[in-house]
């Protein structure tokens, strides 16, 4: 099996927020470019890491281009999601409303297809 495949978590989570490259060359996985904020930063870094030998099968140069929030203006909202979570229970969570779960599935069309096929690690922003 080669490191694409090992690392097939990974370059899901970068579908849709990583832009740049996942070559595989010289034994190694090679992640190189740009994501908006540093929160994806981390969720990418967190799917390398599920990996045991990831220190010794990756190389990654991952940059944020988005400008930090300041002068108060807020952070974009984002969940990971965890194992049996649902959206219309992150919606009733953090947006008090459970029917509120078609605005976090249409904020995210990118990564998901169907609301109710959500997987944990999966980022998403918030309303």
């Amino acid at each position: 099996m080669g490191l694409r495949e090992t690392y097939a978590h990974a370059i899901q989570t970068a579908k849709g927020r990583f832009h740049g490259s996942a070559e595989e060359r010289d034994g190694k996985l090679h992640f190189k470019g740009t994501v908006a904020t540093e929160d994806e930063k981390n969720a990418l870094w967190d799917a390398i890491k599920t990996v045991p030998g990831w220190r010794d099968e990756v190389v990654a140069d991952i940059k944020v281009t988005g400008e930090p929030a300041s002068g108060g203006a807020a952070a974009p909202k984002t969940y990971t999601v965890k194992p049996g979570d649902t959206l219309s229970a992150i919606a009733r969570e953090h947006l008090g409303n459970a029917n509120a779960y078609m605005k976090i599935f249409e904020l995210n069309r990118d990564q998901l297809s169907d609301p109710d096929k959500i997987k944990p690690g999966q980022v998403l922003r918030l309303p």
